[in-house]
């Protein structure tokens, strides 16, 4: 699996399984995950596999389930190593059952079948208010 679609197509499916311990496992050793717009209580940067790890352990404990991750637009680069998605999850609250839609454009940059570099930039304002749940 060294194609970064295949990488990615991997990714969807472990994260729409709920498998974040797989997920993990994508990333390099020494991978970056930067979210530029992280909202209140989330990192803006974890650095290495292990600490990311530890960071979706943590999110697989919130009350959202992922049942879907739709592509609306991929983008290659002229470097074969970076690829930049525009996409929508969506997601329910398992709480409430209430369904919600996040769009984002993240991007990515595999190298040997690895993450190596993940830049989210999520659609925070279309979030639900989580410390209510």
């Amino acid at each position: 699996m060294k194609d970064p679609l295949e990488v990615l197509e991997r990714r969807r499916r472990l994260l729409v399984a709920g498998d974040l311990a797989e997920f993990a496992d994508l990333f390099a050793e020494d991978a970056v995950l930067e979210m530029p717009f992280a909202v209140d209580g989330f990192p803006a940067r974890l650095e290495g596999r292990e600490t990311i790890r530890e960071f979706s352990a943590r999110a697989d404990r919130m009350p959202v389930e992922i049942t879907d991750l739709r592509t609306v637009q991929i983008h290659r680069t002229s470097d074969p190593e970076v690829v930049i998605i525009e996409l929508v999850t969506a997601a329910r609250l398992t709480t409430t059952g209430e369904t919600f839609e996040v769009p984002c454009i993240q991007v990515f940059r595999i190298r040997d079948g690895r993450i190596v570099l993940f830049r989210d930039y999520v659609g925070a304002n279309s979030l639900p208010d989580l410390t209510s749940t």
